[in-house]
């Protein structure tokens, strides 16, 4: 269970992630690109923080990841100068890639193409033959 220090980090973590990758995209002139930090979670001892990462177009998720995995330490850093107000010591920065976008396009996809995967075994109202 996350304290509310805990929480409250986070929620400053995630705002300022979010406003240095997408002026990162800026200054770099990437266009037709969406990075998003969908959720952080921060360790009990608040050093290590967990940054979840949703990419849209989700072809370029992993390399985007990759390249912020790579980065850790300059995104770190620039956090850092950005918190150090409000923060003592700047927790290290896990990048992961946050698929949930993909998982509900897919089961979008899935009800409309009429492919129910409960039909091809076994059914609530009859069971498999």
């Amino acid at each position: 269970m996350e304290t509310k220090r805990q929480k409250r980090i986070a929620k400053i973590l995630q705002k300022d992630l979010a406003e240095v990758l997408q002026g990162e995209i800026r200054r770099a002139g990437i266009k037709n690109m969406l990075v998003s930090v969908t959720k952080t979670y921060v360790t009990p001892d608040l050093t290590l923080a967990r940054v979840y990462v949703s990419v849209f177009p989700s072809e370029k998720a992993d390399e985007v990841v990759d390249a912020l995995r790579q980065n850790a330490k300059l995104v770190k850093h620039e956090i850092a100068q950005r918190v150090r107000h409000q923060l003592r010591k700047m927790p290290d920065l896990e990048f992961y890639r946050d698929d949930s976008l993909d998982y509900i396009e897919n089961i979008e996809r899935s009800l409309k193409e009429g492919d129910n995967p409960l039909e091809e075994g076994e059914t609530p109202d009859k069971p498999a033959e």
